[in-house]
């Protein structure tokens, strides 16, 4: 009876809120809420999808991009310097994704998210009017630095939905991804060297002639302007707060402990502490995801590259 007693209070304690703080203010707007969030769930499909096309836009012309820089000796040597323009982004963000998740749990999710479309807007469209290789592999390597949009888009769904669309949510990013993979080549095959494509429209003299891959890069920048403008009216889900003293109410964990007593809740918590790197299951999850990463992006390259 009084183990029921301690459940029913822990079960129907409120929860607490604090004023001036952003992620509380959307805990209450979820409570609130009734229906699916559509016009969150339409600003986080396009974010998402906006970060993704310019990962491939660029394998339908890469090779005739870097056999215009004339960087290569051989003919055979074009692929070869082309892989390292493809590879770089994917190096800028592997040096700086986790650096962006730890920025985005310290200063807010809103300003990560801004400030990868912020890349895409400028560094993508530096790549669109690269004159050499290195000015090329420069701008995709910062295009990738400073796009730490994955993770924190992520958990930003898992806070600004309630828990019975958070699946649905996450299951939208990935798809938003896919077609930003299959419309980013796309894009650069129709626009790429436009004047020798559609002569009747674009001059050799004008600028789509004098750095002919720059279209492509100029579409998905424009189309990335509107998206910088649509995160305005994202709310931040980060909280500014220390957490509050004991458990969470609505925490399973926490009526466990309040039942079992505090041994079983201090060895949950150093089983919880232990280094990621010897959490078994989460790098057999990793190596897996890195696998079938490195499996996808090295057939889209060499399929495109070789069509």
């Amino acid at each position: 009876m009084e183990n029921n007693g301690i459940q029913d209070s822990l079960l129907n304690k409120k929860a607490q809120y604090f004023d001036n703080c952003p992620g509380c203010k959307v805990d209450q707007l979820k409570e609130m809420q009734r229906g699916f969030p559509i016009k969150q769930f339409t600003t986080i499909w396009t974010i998402v999808l906006c970060a993704a096309l310019p990962i491939s836009s660029l394998f339908p012309f890469l090779y005739f991009m870097v056999r215009d820089f004339h960087v290569a000796g051989r003919e055979e040597d074009i692929n070869s310097y082309a892989g390292y323009v493809g590879a770089a982004y994917m190096l800028g963000r592997t040096l700086t994704s986790v650096s962006w998740g730890l920025v985005a749990d310290r200063y807010g999710r809103k300003p990560v998210i801004l400030l990868s479309i912020i890349a895409v807007i400028v560094f993508n469209t530096i790549f669109g009017l690269s004159v050499n290789y290195w000015m090329a592999i420069s701008a995709r390597f910062c295009l990738g630095a400073f796009n730490g949009l994955l993770g924190p888009i992520k958990a930003y769904a898992t806070e600004i939905f309630r828990s019975e669309y958070q699946a649905l949510a996450l299951s939208a990013i990935s798809t938003s991804w896919a077609i930003g993979l299959i419309i980013g080549p796309a894009l650069g095959g129709f626009l790429a060297q436009p004047a020798e494509q559609y002569p009747a429209i674009f001059s050799s003299a004008s600028i789509f002639g004098r750095f002919p891959y720059f279209l492509p890069c100029l579409v998905i920048s424009a189309f990335a302007v509107v998206v910088v403008v649509s995160i305005y009216w994202l709310p931040e889900t980060l909280h500014n707060h220390p957490p509050p003293a004991g458990p969470r109410p609505e925490s399973y964990d926490a009526l466990e402990a309040a039942l079992q007593g505090s041994k079983e809740a201090q060895e949950r918590q150093n089983t919880s502490s232990k280094s990621l790197f010897r959490n078994w299951p989460l790098m057999s999850s990793i190596i897996v995801y890195c696998i079938f990463s490195l499996h996808d992006m090295a057939y889209t390259e060499v399929y495109l590259t070789t069509m």
